[in-house]
């Protein structure tokens, strides 16, 4: 097992005004994982549910274009203004805040780290005009959603995912996940595989390929080694948020690539910052890689990396950027032997690991005609 220097996730800046704790790093002092509940790890201080801001949002005559963020008084940092609704649904125990727009089929996109439901803004409105019904979710512990004190392990954070297709009072959905919303997507397929349509996966790969990779394969530790910086109890939650949440920026900036020099913009960085700096953010969004490492030898993880075997038998769709700085070409590309049915494998030259905001338009238009094909092929 080849383990990085955990320091690669960056040098411990200041932690707020004066030498003070930021909101967000208060209350997150519960850095270690114990395998409550779900096997998941233990959460943010304070009582069950607590959330972050749900102030509805402002109408408007004439919303903002879904490229432009607004700022953060006119719908808060996370309920940004466009053309699709704010609402929040009950699914799994918890609260999901959601963003939807488009009647048809139903399209559930699941966002990464360090991100939330915003950065699936070009395709809700792709979608919607393709004849979609295109909804984006945060995450638990992200964005508008609960932040509860335990629940981050994969096998619980799939289950939000089809509990929310069941709220929403649909028979099934294409999942169309990034990042660690990809991992979730995969898992979602195999859990619940009457519930998943069609699965597209970008910038993940395959849990058992991930996991073998993050374990054998020296590049793929070093290039993921914010992972394992991640293990440390209440440093990473304090890195997050120091200097209004910079670090978001930086990687963000970092694991972009470098062929579309416009993504990412400042205005955009900015509005992932705010949305970090949301009170227990940081630690639910590290709490799901605390899981995946720490229990590598536990039952609970042993148990699911088993459960995992079972072949995903839904048509998929599994994109990457081929200058993806965080999860490597090579490390991606071997997930298909774990699918059962059509799966088709496209490469944005030149693209890095948001190949959805790098090439919105490029992604868009694979996604669409994917889900159109009655017939995909390998």
């Amino acid at each position: 097992m080849t383990v990085p220097d955990s320091s690669a996730f960056g040098p411990v800046g200041p932690v707020g005004p004066e030498g003070q704790a930021t909101p967000a790093d208060r209350g997150d002092r519960a850095g270690s994982d114990s395998p409550a509940g779900s096997g998941s790890s233990s959460g943010p201080a304070g009582s069950p549910g607590s959330t972050g801001p749900t102030t509805p949002p402002v109408p408007s005559d004439s919303p903002a274009p879904a490229d432009s963020p607004a700022p953060a008084s006119a719908g808060g940092p996370v309920r940004i203004d466009g053309p699709w609704t704010h609402r929040d649904v009950a699914a799994n125990g918890a609260r999901f805040h959601i963003a939807e727009l488009g009647e048809g089929p139903l399209v559930l996109l699941l966002h990464g780290f360090p991100q939330f439901w915003w950065t699936w803004r070009h395709q809700l409105t792709a979608l919607a005009d393709a004849g979609f019904r295109a909804v984006a979710m945060d995450l638990r512990g992200v964005g508008g959603s609960d932040r509860t004190p335990r629940g981050y392990d994969p096998a619980n954070l799939a289950l939000d995912i089809t509990g929310v297709i069941r709220s929403l009072g649909e028979p099934d959905a294409a999942l169309v996940g990034h990042d660690m919303g990809g991992y979730l997507a995969w898992t979602a397929a195999v859990m619940r595989p009457k519930l998943v349509r069609r699965l597209v996966v970008s910038s993940m790969p395959h849990p058992r390929r991930w996991r073998s990779s993050m374990l054998s394969d020296f590049a793929q530790s070093r290039a993921g080694s914010y992972i394992w910086g991640f293990q440390r109890p209440w440093v990473p939650e304090r890195q997050l948020v120091a200097d209004d949440a910079a670090l978001v920026g930086r990687l963000i900036h970092e694991w972009a690539g470098p062929r579309t020099p416009e993504f990412p913009d400042e205005a955009t960085v900015d509005v992932y910052r705010r949305a970090m700096c949301i009170p227990s953010t940081a630690h639910c969004s590290i709490e799901p890689y605390r899981w995946l490492v720490r229990s590598l030898a536990r039952p609970d993880g042993i148990q699911f990396n088993r459960r995992m075997k079972l072949p995903v038998r839904v048509p998929t769709l599994h994109l990457h950027g081929s200058l993806d700085p965080a999860i490597r070409t090579r490390s991606a590309a071997g997930s298909g032997k774990y699918v059962e049915a059509p799966y088709r494998w496209r490469l944005f030259d030149g693209l890095g690991h948001f190949p959805h905001e790098e090439d919105p338009d490029g992604f868009s238009a694979e996604l669409i005609n994917w889900l159109k094909d009655p017939e995909p092929d390998r």
